[in-house]
């Protein structure tokens, strides 16, 4: 299971952090992603961590996001910052045992959604 949270208002410009923490799962040894979904839209990749460490970014966010893990505390964060309007949607966690991947498809295990909101 995932439980993810920290969602919120923000402005233009502004930060937020969200993280993701995880149970009964081989944590140490997963994919970790988030992902977002605006109404009618696909859920979009946001970025991902495999268990080595290594991350990959989604274009729109490189830059501006970071994504991190603590393994011992079976746990997940991303770090957005300069956020701008076009950020806003619904975010979630997601994990799974396969190494890499960046659809929605590939993923097996999801969190709730947080979302998040940047207007001024």
């Amino acid at each position: 299971q995932l439980q993810a949270y920290g969602g919120g208002l923000v402005q233009p410009g502004g930060s937020l952090t969200l993280t993701c923490k995880a149970s009964g799962i081989r944590f140490s040894k997963y994919t970790l992603a988030w992902f977002r979904q605006v109404p009618g839209k696909e859920r979009e990749f946001v970025a991902h961590i495999i268990y080595t460490g290594h991350p990959l970014y989604a274009d729109s966010v490189k830059g501006r996001f970071t994504i991190s893990r603590t393994d011992a505390a079976n746990m997940v964060v991303l770090q957005m910052n300069a956020l701008k309007d076009e950020d806003t949607a619904v975010y979630y966690c997601a994990a799974d045992a396969r190494i890499g991947g960046n659809l929605a498809s590939q993923f097996e295990s999801w969190g709730q959604g947080t979302q998040i909101t940047v207007s001024s």
